[in-house]
């Protein structure tokens, strides 16, 4: 895999929005933190605009993270949110030169389509805080510090409490995934990612319990879960029950997907949709360790 240069003091940041829409002032915040990190901050031409539920057309959301990757003085991509509509800009986009002077891309959710087309291209990418904060919430500091580290070189591990339903043993594998419901829509395009020999994380947010275990069994049943080194179980937020009756929780439907296999389950890992979200570096190989005492994350 191709590991971007790791960032220093004086670099410049971009944050471009290829998703959803936002308003300035809800970047404020983060764009102070970045500038309390020794960074410069360069925010792209439509950030702004309003298109539906989109910022900016798709030409325009498309064109402004076109430049950002294209530009030499840009060291790293903070997305500004997720939402929905980076699918509808990924085939706008030329990694040609991206390819030969990369640099981090960070963000989750919607940013699952990025990080799975750059799995796609062997260049690793940040599972990690976007730059919207919305008022009258604070950012998380942790979260936030854990990208810091991450993009200064200054991680090398996780260290969490054991959760119950959690599967002991080893594992070492490249990282990859992010939004289940993203690396679904995904299956059967040019982004689909092969899981073979690889750890898979995973997390979802306001999904039907039931859509929960549709997704999980469209894995399985195409391979992705059999072959796995390992699976990390991220957050599910704000998950709901139908009236169809179907009311298991979503570390069960997860659990039971893949009890027939051997590999270790972290169920619990702090990433995702909830106030503490930590980096993962998407694309790297890294060690998981699961026991009855502790889980670790290890690269």
């Amino acid at each position: 895999m191709i590991r971007p240069r790791y960032l220093q003091k004086g670099d410049v940041i971009g944050i471009t929005a290829p998703a959803g829409c936002l308003d300035q002032k809800e970047i404020e915040q983060s764009i102070e933190i970045l500038r309390s990190w020794g960074l410069s901050v360069e925010t792209g031409k439509y950030l702004f605009r309003k298109r539906h539920s989109f910022a900016g057309t798709d030409n325009q959301r498309a064109v402004d993270l076109q430049q950002m990757m294209d530009n030499s003085q840009i060291m790293a991509i903070i997305c500004a949110r997720g939402g929905y509509g980076t699918i509808r800009i990924i085939d706008k986009l030329n990694f040609e030169r991206f390819i030969k002077d990369p640099k981090w891309i960070v963000g989750f959710s919607d940013i699952t389509v990025l990080h799975s087309a750059l799995h796609g291209l062997r260049i690793e990418s940040i599972h990690g805080v976007m730059a919207r904060i919305v008022a009258p919430k604070k950012p998380d500091m942790v979260s936030f510090e854990s990208l810091r580290a991450l993009l200064f070189d200054e991680v090398k591990e996780y260290h969490l409490q054991p959760y119950k339903l959690s599967i002991q043993g080893k594992a070492k594998g490249m990282l990859v995934g992010g939004n289940l419901s993203v690396l679904y829509s995904l299956a059967g395009t040019p982004y689909d990612i092969d899981t073979r020999g690889k750890i898979l994380f995973i997390e979802d947010i306001a999904e039907y319990r039931y859509h929960i275990d549709r997704m999980m069994m469209n894995m399985k049943i195409s391979g992705k879960l059999r072959n796995l080194a390992g699976l990390i179980a991220g957050d599910m937020t704000d998950m709901k029950s139908s009236s169809s009756g179907f009311k298991k929780l979503p570390y069960q439907i997860i659990r039971e997907a893949v009890s027939e296999y051997k590999y270790p389950v972290m169920f619990g890992f702090p990433a995702g949709h909830e106030a503490v979200n930590l980096a993962l570096p998407m694309g790297r190989v890294v060690e998981m360790r699961v026991d009855e005492n502790k889980a670790e994350l290890i690269w």
